[in-house]
């Protein structure tokens, strides 16, 4: 069980170099705790270099610890830049309006992070639009700071494009208020609700339309097809096997998913999956059992979870249920094979 077909996640070592600059911000030694990580000069220099979910949580939370700033997440979304975001980001900054610079940053998230858990979304209504962080929950020390930067550098990104201070007319947040929610109602200048239903911004009409001082169209154009080739070139995937896992880890979640509702993401009809597995030899309930037990041997050995919170994300009733499946597994508990990781 050494090497895992399924990965929690990944994204560009561009995140720490915000992070980097966060910590310089209060006077520490960034680069000490960069290298402790593995992010040193020639790596943050590597052409599309990425760094796993967990290994970035852990290094989040040790720059939380060594500056002693619970709201050091803020911090670093406050000092994203576009480079940050490689492609995207730089094609993002060009964009004619903060309309299509919101659309581009999501749109091709896969370009600079990828999350088994979901991907972030664009939702539109009449009166604006809702940029949508993707849940993450359950929430501990390792990973509210992600919502904290991820949120606060859209924000960021979208004040640098238009030059005005834009507000949103709303942010919603998951977690429960924190100690230094201060410091988000100073950044973000607007109503936020905490044990929110997600992660989210809300952007008026107004503000979308704000425009870009710096928007070129041609080569604006041009960044876009090559973003385009390289998002389908991201999510190219060789089996329909490969779909319904990848459609598996955000249905998880509290749940068991069934066959209809994969069906259902795949607008294919249940009959029509199963024969198409079966030509694949395979079937769903394999599936679904073979994400579960990668996706749990990944869990115990690259974070700090509980087996409670594990046994929820893998959508089992219970952390008793879900430690039998895993000895059933590996012949090893959950806490022998965390030890021996």
């Amino acid at each position: 069980m050494s090497g895992s077909r399924i990965r929690l996640g990944d994204l560009s070592v561009g995140f720490a170099l915000s992070l980097g600059q966060a910590l310089e911000e209060k006077g520490l030694d960034a680069q000490a705790l960069l290298e402790a990580y593995g992010l040193d000069a020639q790596r943050l220099a590597e052409p599309q270099a990425r760094l796993s979910i967990p290994r970035f949580m852990r290094l989040g939370h040790a720059a939380i610890q060594a500056s002693q700033d619970p709201a050091l997440g803020l911090a670093m979304g406050r000092l994203r830049q576009a480079s940050h975001l490689g492609l995207a980001g730089v094609t993002a900054a060009l964009a004619p309006n903060v309309r299509e610079a919101a659309r581009t940053l999501i749109r091709f998230e896969p370009l600079y992070a990828s999350n088994y858990r979901g991907n972030s979304s664009f939702h539109e209504d009449p009166g604006g639009a809702w940029l949508r962080f993707y849940s993450i929950s359950p929430y501990n020390a390792y990973n509210t700071f992600v919502v904290d930067s991820v949120l606060a550098g859209w924000l960021t990104q979208l004040r640098t494009l238009c030059g005005v201070h834009l507000s949103p007319r709303e942010v919603e947040i998951e977690y429960p208020r924190p100690a230094y929610a201060e410091a988000h109602e100073q950044l973000f200048d607007c109503p936020l609700r905490f044990c929110a239903r997600a992660n989210q911004l809300y952007l008026d009409k107004a503000s979308l339309a704000l425009r870009n001082p710096l928007h070129c169209p041609g080569t604006w154009q041009e960044l876009l097809q090559l973003c385009e080739e390289k998002r389908t070139l991201c999510l190219r995937t060789h089996s329909l096997s490969e779909r319904v896992t990848a459609l598996l880890g955000p249905l998880l979640k509290g749940q068991e998913p069934e066959l209809a509702q994969i069906a259902q993401r795949l607008r294919m009809p249940e009959w029509t999956l199963r024969r198409r597995l079966a030509a694949e030899g395979t079937n769903y309930s394999g599936l679904l059992n073979s994400a579960r037990q990668e996706l749990a041997t990944a869990y115990i050995r690259d974070t700090e979870a509980s087996f409670g919170e594990i046994a929820w994300l893998l959508g089992f009733s219970s952390a008793e249920a879900f430690q039998r499946a895993f000895k059933r597994w590996t012949g090893q508990t959950p806490g022998a094979f965390r030890r021996g990781a």
